[in-house]
């Protein structure tokens, strides 16, 4: 199975990271989530019933981001990816993918991200 719902870039601020600064200023996350899942029902019958409702999926992914501060942004992926997992049953696997573009490092650096894969046990 290869059909995919894709949500790219979506931007948020939140105060994560090791840093005592990250936790007290809020910092830019991005984060891009693929759900792999068959969309030809949706796609023939054009019911949003038989498929994910991709607005469930920016809300939950928000939920994440904007929630209690974590130090990793691992933690934030794993979290999104168990939430998107939980919340849409036609997804047999999901792709995370976490973005911080303002992490310190001491040079130029366009962002550090984490990107993982899950697929729905069973």
């Amino acid at each position: 199975m290869s059909d995919r719902i894709v949500l790219v870039g979506m931007a948020f601020e939140a105060r994560h990271g090791v840093n005592d600064w990250e936790k007290a200023q809020a910092q830019r996350f991005e984060v891009d989530v693929e759900l792999i899942l068959g969309t030809g029902r949706a796609g023939t019958s054009d019911e949003l019933a038989q498929t994910v409702d991709y607005r469930e999926v920016y809300e939950a992914v928000r939920r994440v981001i904007e929630g209690p501060p974590v130090d990793l942004i691992e933690t934030l992926a794993e979290s999104i990816a168990r939430d998107a997992l939980a919340a849409n049953r036609r997804a047999r696997k999901v792709i995370v993918r976490v973005r911080k573009p303002g992490v310190q490092l001491g040079g130029p650096l366009a962002y550090a991200g984490v990107e993982v894969v899950r697929r729905r046990s069973g």
